[in-house]
């Protein structure tokens, strides 16, 4: 796995002392920029509710529902035991995980393709929008990109020179990466193809053995856990649609968060595939055949999401960095500067709102800060919908905690349901009655807030409340009432 086509020119001396530091440094900069400034938004609001809840309660959530992120919950149960749950404190797991991943990347290119594609691999990952919107996210994605380099260079180490420790090391890796996205594990077509071109070369079936040994050992860890998560498919992913011609060629622009950045990435990694012998070959199609397999599965089940690819995003950057190689390293640090600079717009704009489309941000804590200021002891509070993705109440506990109001059409709450909704009572009329000042959290903005209610819930607040205040914050109308 180690032979190169050509070798680049080699590296200033800066550059070769501990190459991959530099890239995780970059990265930890680039990301860390603002880290706590765009508001939880409702992916992050479900980690928290699942990973605050004691490690019994976190266990019956996942077995009814999100089980495929069971492993990364209880990773950040143990982190909010240590470091709490505040916005910073949550998204930084991710930001050094792709710290992780850019060092990562920076040992794999060398090792391939020589350290100069190492060093400007690496640096192509710090600087592209995707790096910074999953390293600022408390989601598992920048977790599985980690994993999935990872993974990638004990196999490189593995059929360089084999090893039994160097195997269960990579078995090891694998069943991490199926444990934080199960879709990951789609990267093993590319092992596969790496696999079989060692065998070529050696004539040797002892690594053909070993690694479907390996693979077998973590599937053994796997097959559980997908069981699982496929009989939660359908209410877990529900909202996913099918995938067409211009999903799939949207997907550099989509994975990588920025069109423009994405198609000069994915098509110098083309180019780069191409120019690097079997191995970019092999490299290349690591990353391609993931994406197709998410466009073929996606015809058949709703699975179709964008974001699931972001684990193949360094390995498009070391097959970019292949073509960058070979220039004057001042002029090859430009062009991976000037793909920072072509996606700045987007970074800018995630550090704003993490929602997509992001012209459309949802403002959770400028609702609360007005429920906060305005509130008085004994109001109620009623949110609109409470079935759906929005998890307005799961926002008004994380920002307002014990402060918030009593949650007056409750009848059981997400931890003794272990789910990420509650229950409300079927009678509402009968649950108003004990309050006189009520508040309604909707989601979208509404000039009448009860027209942004379902009519089983706006009739009864119609007939025994008139509305005093309302406002309107970005995604979201907030309105107090009291009782007639």
């Amino acid at each position: 796995m180690q032979k190169t086509i050509r070798r680049a020119p080699s590296l200033p001396d800066w550059a070769q002392r501990a190459g991959w530091l530099w890239p995780a440094l970059a990265t930890l900069v680039v990301t860390g920029i603002q880290l706590d400034r765009a508001p939880l938004w409702r992916d992050e609001l479900a980690t928290w509710s699942a990973a605050s809840r004691p490690v019994d309660d976190l266990l019956r959530l996942v077995g009814n529902i999100d089980a495929v992120n069971g492993a990364y919950y209880l990773v950040m149960h143990a982190w909010i035991a240590v470091f709490g749950d505040s916005v910073l404190a949550l998204r930084l797991p991710s930001t050094l995980a792709m710290a992780g991943a850019a060092a990562l990347t920076t040992l794999l290119g060398a090792r391939l393709f020589g350290p100069r594609v190492g060093l400007l691999g690496g640096l192509l990952l710090a600087v592209l929008p995707s790096t910074s919107r999953y390293g600022q996210e408390a989601r598992p994605y920048a977790l599985v990109t980690l994993l999935a380099v990872l993974a990638t260079l004990l196999l490189v180490r593995a059929l360089h020179r084999p090893a039994p420790l160097r195997w269960l090391g990579y078995a090891a890796a694998v069943a991490g990466l199926g444990l934080a996205n199960l879709f990951a594990v789609s990267l093993l077509a590319g092992h596969a193809i790496a696999v079989l071109l060692c065998w070529r070369e050696r004539r040797d079936r002892t690594p053909v053995r070993w690694w479907l040994g390996a693979v077998g050992a973590a599937e053994l860890v796997l097959v559980p856990l997908a069981v699982l998560g496929r009989s939660q498919q359908g209410r877990q992913l529900d909202w996913v649609g099918r995938p067409g011609a211009g999903d799939l060629l949207g997907l550099p622009g989509s994975v990588v968060q920025a069109g423009i950045v994405g198609g000069l990435l994915f098509g110098l990694a083309a180019v780069g595939a191409v120019s690097r012998g079997r191995w970019g070959a092999a490299v290349g199609l690591t990353v391609a055949l993931p994406a197709l397999l998410l466009f073929v599965a996606g015809q058949l089940t709703p699975l179709f999401v964008p974001r699931y690819l972001v684990f193949v995003v360094p390995f498009g950057c070391l097959l970019a960095a292949c073509v960058l190689a070979p220039l004057r390293l001042g002029a090859a640090l430009a062009i991976v500067l000037a793909a920072g600079v072509l996606g700045a717009p987007e970074q800018a704009a995630l550090r704003r709102t993490h929602e997509s489309p992001r012209t459309a941000p949802i403002d959770y804590p400028a609702a609360v800060d007005i429920i906060a200021a305005h509130r008085q002891p004994g109001d109620g509070i009623v949110y609109a919908p409470r079935d759906g993705w929005a998890f307005l109440d799961l926002a008004t506990a994380y920002h307002l905690r014990v402060n918030r109001p009593r949650d007056v059409l409750l009848a059981e709450d997400q931890v003794r349901r272990a789910d990420l909704w509650a229950t409300e009572c079927p009678r509402p009329d009968q649950c108003l009655a004990s309050v006189d000042r009520l508040w309604l959290l909707i989601r979208g903005e509404h000039a009448d807030p009860l027209a942004g209610m379902p009519a089983s819930r706006a009739d009864p607040l119609r007939a025994g409340f008139r509305t005093d205040r309302h406002w309107t914050v970005p995604g979201l109308t907030v309105a107090l009432l009291t009782r007639r």
